[in-house]
């Protein structure tokens, strides 16, 4: 069970070897997650495009977040926070590479059993 956002972080995120995510609280329509970036980006191409809405801070760390149809990418930097509604591709170009990247994310709406 995680009780401080900023240690007890999983193998893969201290290694750097992956991004993680982990549950904080699921209720129905809603799913808190912490998400540790070690310089992870969505691959080439990749969008992701989510059936929920989501709303995302970063607490620790920086990154660059692209949202579809905006020139301009987005440069998060602590206490910066963005909501992304349902259906509204968006890509990771970047996280910090010299530091965890620590996100604290919000899905709400209808949440995929799978998330759950």
């Amino acid at each position: 069970m995680i009780t401080n956002l900023f240690r007890d972080f999983p193998a893969a995120a201290q290694n750097g070897n992956a991004e993680t995510f982990e549950a904080l609280l699921t209720q129905p329509n809603l799913h808190i997650e912490r998400i540790v970036s070690t310089g992870q980006a969505s691959p080439h191409d990749f969008w992701y495009c989510q059936t929920q809405g989501e709303w995302v801070l970063v607490l620790q760390g920086s990154a660059g977040l692209q949202l579809e149809g905006e020139t301009q990418e987005r440069h998060l930097q602590v206490g910066d926070f963005v909501e992304i509604p349902a259906g509204c591709r968006h890509r990771v170009n970047w996280t910090d590479s010299k530091g965890p990247t620590v996100w604290l994310a919000v899905h709400y709406g209808a949440i995929p059993v799978s998330t759950i």
